[in-house]
């Protein structure tokens, strides 16, 4: 049986099954491509889980082991956790608490959610909190080998950005997601004031929430962005096994968003060793008593794939 993510609509779910069902897998996949033109995108991780089962391999020897089996991942579970409980905010130690937690559990990049200034709190207060919880962080933290990223969601401007930037000077951040929402303009021109002003090494994410497709290809050929992250379920594993080999071309490495599941940093896990060209990987940190998540693993902030054949989880119900 190979499995993946629906949408737990009854009356979707039984179109979908309609579409498949009684087909042989060769009319639904095939291993050097992934699903079939017609075949629903849903099916996507369920047959590439279902091919690695029937041919006793983990995915990422299917799509051709290019990459590493262990990879840098991140923790993208840094949020405005000084707001909560509502009734009783607990403040920045609490961010910190779990930025601890984080590193105790193998992690060694925290993305620390940012653009308080754009919904949480006033502008110029949000703006200056941003700031000095990321320094805090790096302050706390460098020692022990931590690398942050962040991303604002795209809630900031073009100037709320460079004040941000300058604000952290002496952080070495290693990406800034999502500042603003993608325009030719000013995306060419960020990249260009981080090349001048200290950030020359910081990767330049984008392309995660709704993207325009053909404006995120421009930039990434162009420079402007770095790192390209559509969402690994929505724009689908077998676009990206397409997608790899022009991001290759342009010098673009990847981390698909994998936000809301486990699974997804886990699908990741295996794109990533099997195609290569991955930066780091989204670590969604959750379990399960309905799944056996299989025998990944986090160790000094690297991902550890699964060798078991398909994706190497279980359902347990």
């Amino acid at each position: 049986m190979g499995w993946g993510i629906a949408p737990g609509n009854a009356q979707q779910n039984q179109r979908l099954i309609d579409a498949v069902v009684g087909k042989p897998l060769n009319e639904l996949f095939n291993v050097g491509v992934g699903i079939l033109d017609g075949v629903p995108q849903r099916f996507d991780f369920a047959l590439h889980d279902l091919a690695g089962i029937s041919l006793d391999q983990p995915v990422y020897k299917l799509l051709g082991t290019k990459g590493k089996k262990a990879n840098t991942v991140y923790s993208g579970m840094i949020y405005l956790d000084e707001l909560e409980p509502v009734d009783n905010p607990a403040g920045f130690d609490k961010v910190i608490e779990n930025c601890q937690w984080d590193i105790d559990y193998g992690y060694r990049q925290l993305k620390v959610k940012i653009g308080r200034s754009g919904r949480w709190y006033p502008h110029d207060e949000g703006l200056r909190a941003d700031i000095a919880i990321v320094n805090r962080i790096h302050e706390m933290f460098a020692d022990q080998g931590v690398v942050i990223l962040v991303d604002a969601n795209d809630v900031y401007s073009f100037q709320d950005t460079i004040d941000f930037l300058h604000g952290i000077k002496d952080v070495p951040l290693y990406w800034l997601e999502e500042p603003f929402v993608e325009e030719r303009k000013k995306c060419k021109q960020l990249r260009q004031w981080m090349d001048s002003n200290g950030f020359e090494k910081t990767l330049y994410a984008d392309g995660e929430r709704e993207p325009n497709l053909k404006l995120c290809s421009e930039l990434y050929k162009q420079g402007s962005l770095d790192v390209c992250l559509h969402d690994i379920n929505s724009y689908g594993f077998t676009k990206w096994r397409k997608l790899m080999p022009k991001l290759i071309e342009t010098k673009t490495v990847v981390s698909p968003h994998a936000w809301g599941s486990r699974f997804k940093t886990q699908y990741c896990a295996h794109l990533a060793a099997g195609l290569g060209n991955f930066c780091t990987i989204e670590g969604v940190t959750c379990e399960s008593e309905d799944v056996d998540f299989g025998d990944y693993s986090i160790k000094d902030g690297k991902l550890h794939v699964s060798d078991k054949p398909g994706f190497g989880m279980k359902l347990l119900v």
